[in-house]
């Protein structure tokens, strides 16, 4: 595993937004939780992509979708207070709480968790 990938690396990359060349780069063995893989997955809807076009774009990338257990709910239970303050959502904290299970660094867009101490190495997109 290289990386665990949050749901705003994934949409950038889907949406050939900017920082999508490194999220591509990484997507090569890379792990989504499943949750965030939800949250992608509601927003491309939102944006009235066909479900079969989400099914295409998604299906053929290779990321590892792993579950979301009850060691990783109490993990981002417990990175609720130390991230309120940047107001990460329950999503963030779940692509946390898989990245410090797995020992991999988390890639995303999200600039809130930039300089946060989370037990994780951060990497930015943009």
């Amino acid at each position: 595993m290289t990386v665990v990938v949050d749901a705003s690396a994934l949409l950038a990359l889907v949406n050939a937004e900017p920082g999508m060349g490194i999220v591509s780069e990484a997507i090569p063995g890379a792990a989504i939780s499943a949750v965030n893989l939800s949250e992608v997955i509601a927003k491309l809807t939102e944006g009235e992509m066909p479900e079969r076009e989400i099914g295409i774009s998604l299906g053929g990338l290779g990321l590892e979708v792993v579950a979301f257990d009850a060691d990783q709910a109490y993990t981002a239970g417990l990175l609720r207070a130390r991230t309120r303050s940047r107001g990460l959502s329950f999503g963030d904290r779940a692509c946390i709480a898989l990245g410090i299970r797995l020992g991999c660094d988390v890639l995303t867009a999200d600039r809130g968790w930039a300089g946060l101490d989370l037990g994780v190495g951060v990497k930015l997109i943009r």
